[in-house]
C-alpha cells in the first residue's frame, strides 16, 4: 500500500531555515527532504546577506510521522539553523476558519438607529404581524444550520461535538464559497435522538434549511425523517444524499464511456451505512435494477437476522461474501473501509468494469493496483482523477432550495441535481479520467440550483419564484 503514503497538503509543514549563502547548502537540504520520501513543493527567499540566506520551505508529507521526520532531517543538515517549523493544517485552523461580519457599515448615528434600536422594533412588529416576512427581513432566507452530534466524523468515528467542530466550520466555508449560502455549525452535546430533534425544532426559526452531518447510522435515518416531518424548512443529510447525487452523476457518465445502461448493469456495493444505503436508493430511483450490497458480514441476504429495516429493503435471496458478489459484476461502489477490494476480485468482474473506491482517505483498493484492469476508476480523494466529492452537490442543492423556498427536498430533486452535474461534462470532454466536473468549476452550483428549482416547481414544493444569487 505504498501509494497510501502519497504526500499531500493535509500533512504539509512550513520550515524556516537559515543556511550558508552557497548552492551546495540548498542541495543538501533537498537531499535531506528526499531521504524522507516527502515532496518539497515551495521555496521562498526571505532575506539574504553575503554569508547566509533565510528561506521558507513548504514540504508535503504523507503522515504526521513523516512530517516530523522531514523537520528532523532538515535540522540535521550541517551548517544549517532551523529557525521555526509549523504544521500548515493546524496553522490554517488556528482561531477557527469562519467569522460573522456585518453586511453594512455602522458609521453614523442614523445607521445605528435603523439597524438597531429604535428602528429595529418596527421590523420586529412587521414580522410578528406577518411571520412570512422573516424570509424577507432577516438572515433566515439564506441561512443553513450544519447540525452534528459528532458520532461519525469523517472516517474517524465518534469524536464528539467539539471534535466535529473543525469539519462543520469547513462545511460552512464550502457553503459560502461554492453556493453563496450562509451556514453555521451547530455541534450538539447529546447523542439522544429525541433531544437532537427537539433542539432543532426550537432553534429552527433562525434557519432556512438544515444540513445534517456526521451522525452515525441508523440514528441518522430517524433524525432526518422526523425533522422532515416536523419542520417547515428543507432538511438534507449530506452523508446520504450528497454522496448519492455525485455518485449517480459519475456513474451515468462512466456508463456512457463503456456503452452500458444503468438498468442492465450488475452493481455491487460495499458499505451499508448512511451513504451506502442512500446511494443504492437513488440508483434504484434512477433505474438500476440489479444492486447487491455487502456490509462487514457479507451480502445483505434475506436469511440474515441482523439486518436493520433500512438494510432489509435491499436484502436479496443469495448470500455470500464480497468476492462472491463481484463475480461478473459491472460496477463496484465502495463507501466502506480501506483494502477490502483486491486485484483478484476485480479480475473476476465483467469486462469494461467500473470501480468507485470512495473510502477516505485510503480507498478500498489503491488505483495504481488496477490501472489497465478497469475502464474507469474513481475515488474520494483529490489527488486522483475523478474525485467523488459532495461539494459538487450540497451548495447548489441548498442554493436552489433557498431561492425558491422549497418546503422539502425530494428524490426527484436529487435526480435532477445528479443529471445537472453529469451534463457539465459533455461528450467531447468525457474520458476515463474526467467523468465529473471539478469542484472548482464555477458552473456547478448554479446548474444544480437551477435543476433543484425546476424540480421543486414541477412537484409543487416551491413557495416563491426563484431569486437569483
Amino acid at each position: 500500500m505504498a501509494s497510501a503514503l502519497t504526500p499531500n497538503a493535509s500533512h504539509s509543514v512550513s520550515v524556516l531555515v537559515r543556511m550558508p549563502s552557497n548552492t551546495a547548502a540548498m542541495l543538501h537540504v533537498v537531499q535531506a527532504i528526499a531521504t524522507t520520501g516527502a515532496n518539497l513543493t515551495e521555496m521562498e527567499l526571505l532575506q539574504r546577506t553575503n554569508q547566509w540566506i533565510d528561506r521558507r520551505l513548504i514540504v508535503e508529507a504523507a503522515s504526521e510521522e513523516q512530517a516530523a521526520a522531514v523537520v528532523e532531517a532538515i535540522a540535521a543538515v550541517p551548517d544549517l539553523e532551523l529557525l521555526d517549523s509549523e504544521d500548515r493544517t493546524f496553522a490554517l485552523h488556528r482561531g477557527g476558519k469562519i467569522s460573522v461580519e456585518p453586511k453594512l457599515p455602522l458609521t453614523s448615528q442614523a445607521q445605528l438607529a435603523m439597524a438597531y434600536t429604535p428602528g429595529v422594533g418596527r421590523v420586529c412588529k412587521a414580522i410578528a404581524a406577518n411571520p412570512d416576512r422573516v424570509y424577507e427581513l432577516t438572515v433566515k432566507q439564506n441561512m443553513v444550520a450544519i447540525v452534528t452530534d459528532g458520532t461519525a466524523v469523517l472516517g474517524l468515528g465518534n469524536l464528539g461535538p467539539a471534535g466535529a467542530l473543525p469539519v462543520m466550520e469547513g462545511k460552512a466555508m464550502l457553503f459560502k464559497a461554492f453556493g453563496d449560502v450562509d451556514a453555521f455549525p451547530i455541534c450538539l452535546d447529546t447523542q439522544d435522538t429525541d433531544e437532537i430533534v427537539e433542539t432543532m425544532k426550537r432553534i429552527a426559526p433562525v434557519f432556512g434549511g438544515v444540513n445534517l452531518e456526521d451522525i452515525a447510522a441508523p440514528r441518522c435515518f430517524e433524525i432526518e425523517a422526523r425533522l422532515k416531518q416536523e419542520l417547515d424548512i428543507p432538511v438534507f443529510h449530506d452523508d446520504q444524499h450528497g454522496t448519492a447525487i455525485v455518485t449517480l452523476a459519475a456513474l451515468e457518465n462512466a456508463l456512457k464511456l463503456v456503452k452500458k445502461s444503468l438498468s442492465q448493469v450488475r452493481i455491487v456495493m460495499n458499505g451499508a451505512g448512511a451513504a451506502g444505503l442512500s446511494v443504492a436508493s437513488l440508483l434504484r430511483e434512477a433505474g438500476a435494477t440489479n444492486i447487491i450490497i455487502c456490509d462487514s458480514r457479507g451480502i445483505l441476504s434475506c436469511d440474515r437476522s441482523d439486518l436493520t429495516p433500512q438494510k432489509q429493503a435491499f436484502a436479496i435471496e443469495a448470500g455470500g461474501s464480497l468476492a462472491d458478489a463481484l463475480v461478473n459484476a459491472d460496477v463496484f461502489i465502495g463507501v466502506s473501509v480501506p483494502g477490502v477490494l483486491t486485484v483478484e476480485m476485480v479480475e473476476t468482474m465483467a469486462s469494461d468494469r467500473i470501480i468507485f473506491a470512495m473510502a477516505n482517505p485510503i480507498p478500498e483498493i489503491q488505483p495504481e493496483l488496477i490501472q489497465g484492469r478497469a475502464a474507469v476508476i474513481a475515488t474520494g480523494r483529490s489527488d486522483y482523477p475523478n474525485q467523488i466529492n459532495n461539494v459538487l452537490a450540497f451548495p447548489g442543492v441548498f442554493r436552489g432550495a433557498l431561492d425558491c423556498r422549497a418546503k422539502s427536498l425530494t428524490s426527484s430533486m436529487f435526480l435532477a441535481a445528479a443529471r445537472a452535474i453529469a451534463a457539465l461534462v459533455p461528450p467531447e470532454t468525457l474520458s476515463a479520467e474526467h467523468i465529473v466536473p471539478s469542484a472548482f468549476d464555477s458552473r456547478v452550483a448554479p446548474a444544480v440550483a437551477a435543476a433543484v428549482v425546476e424540480a421543486a416547481q414541477a412537484n409543487g414544493l416551491a413557495q416563491t419564484l426563484a431569486v437569483t444569487h
